[in-house]
């Protein structure tokens, strides 16, 4: 068959029916999303207008359990405290995270994916695992009172069964998230910017200012959704690090779907940190403008 030739079409499979190959691929992963995430979604949204009775539910459409959380202040207090929670956690991985990504990125070498890699160390065991180790650090007993008893000081009671432990125990486990993202975007940047921010009169702090920062304010607001996200839903955390101080939205809710057994209440619960986690994702949005952070949108 010559190149001018055109193939027949298969006899017998009418070109209506011809699956279009870009659907073989995505095909797979679009059913695992709505059969692993928008189902399971569904049937939380649809769970929190029944009711709950003697651990059972009863489809009786109703409003009720979303009054309960707007009515009662406790779970106002919670949602707030997780939320505030999740803003100094986010707050101190970005302060730390900033120079850890920056010398890997700038200055790691052959050794990049390495020193990244050893970030991942600590997922290499489980949440409980790490909680424990922490447990064995900060509380009355652990390594740091028992190193201020031996030098004749009093042991720090701050550090176990507060919201500062709990702080603590967050920044422990999301802070590779923010070191990961930030370190993604910079891997891509052209430090060349910043010699010529240099030869221009601006300092190491203006620099970073004005190039530095805005040009990977995209891997920033990632990392940012990374860590905020996953705390303000922390169940595990301030349970076994914090006190009674530290009850947050994400404890209140694994007892409605454990303990107590009203998982209609639990629903309406999920549906509100859901709601309140795009709000978060959307607002971050809004403060990415593409241009100013290298993105042109042209097409080749």
């Amino acid at each position: 068959m010559t190149s001018l030739e055109i193939q027949a079409p298969e006899a017998g499979v009418p070109a209506r029916w011809k699956i279009p190959p870009q659907l073989l691929l995505i095909g797979p992963g679009i059913i695992f999303i709505i059969v692993t995430l928008l189902l399971p979604l569904l049937a939380v949204v649809v769970f929190s207008f029944w009711k709950t009775e003697s651990y059972e539910l009863f489809m009786d459409w109703n409003l009720e359990n979303y009054w309960v959380l707007f009515r009662e202040p406790a779970y106002r207090v919670f949602l707030v405290r997780s939320a505030l929670g999740a803003l100094a956690t986010s707050f101190i991985c970005l302060v730390y995270a900033w120079p850890v990504a920056y010398f890997i990125a700038r200055h790691g070498g052959r050794y990049r994916l390495l020193l990244v890699l050893l970030l991942a160390a600590p997922f290499f065991t489980g949440v409980i695992l790490r909680i424990a180790a922490l447990q064995g650090i900060l509380g009355p007993g652990g390594l740091i009172n028992m190193a201020l008893g031996m030098v004749g000081l009093q042991p720090i009671e701050a550090l176990m069964y507060t919201p500062v432990a709990a702080t603590l125990g967050h920044v422990y486990l999301f802070m590779p998230f923010m070191v990961t993202a930030i370190y993604l975007s910079l891997v891509n940047f052209d430090f060349a910017l910043l010699e010529t921010a240099k030869i221009n009169g601006a300092g190491p702090l203006r620099a970073f200012v004005e190039v530095t920062w805005p040009l990977n304010w995209i891997g920033t607001a990632i990392g940012l959704i990374l860590v905020f996200i996953p705390c303000l839903a922390s169940a595990v955390t301030p349970r076994f690090l914090g006190g009674p101080k530290s009850t947050s939205f994400g404890m209140s809710l694994s007892q409605q779907f454990g303990e107590t057994g009203t998982w209609a209440l639990g629903s309406a619960m999920s549906v509100v940190l859901f709601v309140v986690s795009c709000a978060i994702v959307l607002l971050m949005g809004f403060t990415i403008n593409p241009r100013r952070s290298g993105f042109t949108g042209g097409r080749r």
